[in-house]
């Protein structure tokens, strides 16, 4: 059965039962997908949070792909996110990803040079295709964007919020609802590290407004 609601990835399930309670994940990377994804760091988070028990078993990794367990369940909708029981289950389990230690080492927040390296990406990879007159006119341009990242790497930091193992990309659809054991759980370990908890806990609420 092929998924569709990756919007980076190829996800397809195999299984020989129909009830699926013996079916595997494989995902095939997508193209270009590694110039804004590390993959070896994403093999390193899914093994750390599987070994704290926040991500399914990982049977192998290839070169363009990896095979892991299915976790039965339904991926959350925006309707789901604001019903009071659910979004409970969602705050325990952020908080029991934001537990995980940093091996003693006092972990850094990866935002900073994650959007360094996407505004560098805009630079060499968009900026024929951002000078194109038919975007519009409220695209800002990469120099605007700098000027708002410096703003940013100004501001945030002193506020406090603290470092810890961050999910990065709480969408709806990388959270798995499992009914039966009153449990949700989150999926998709891409762009997982260490950043400000505020970062996590903002970007889930955006999925408060549908």
């Amino acid at each position: 059965q092929l998924f569709t609601d990756g919007i980076t990835n190829k996800l397809v399930a195999c299984y020989t039962d129909e009830g699926m309670a013996d079916a595997l994940l494989v995902r095939v990377y997508g193209r270009k997908t590694e110039l804004l994804v590390d993959r070896e760091t994403e093999l390193r988070n899914f093994q750390v949070l599987r070994a704290h028990g926040c991500a399914p078993d990982l049977y192998c990794a290839f070169q363009n792909g990896l095979c892991y367990q299915f976790l039965p369940g339904i991926a959350l909708g925006p309707d789901h996110v604001r019903d009071p029981h659910i979004f409970r289950l969602v705050a325990r389990e952020m908080a029991r990803v934001h537990a995980i230690h940093a091996n003693g080492s006092l972990p850094r927040p990866i935002l900073w040079q994650k959007l360094h390296r996407y505004l560098a990406l805009v630079k060499t990879e968009l900026s024929p295709k951002v000078s194109n007159p038919s975007l519009p006119q409220d695209v800002p341009s990469p120099e605007a964007l700098e000027q708002e990242l410096a703003w940013m790497e100004a501001t945030l930091p002193p506020l406090g919020s603290p470092v810890v193992l961050c999910h990065n990309d709480l969408l709806c659809k990388n959270i798995i609802y499992d009914r039966p054991r009153e449990r949700v759980r989150f999926i998709d370990y891409e762009y997982t590290g260490y950043n400000y908890q505020a970062f996590d806990i903002g970007n889930h609420f955006n999925e408060f407004a549908g």
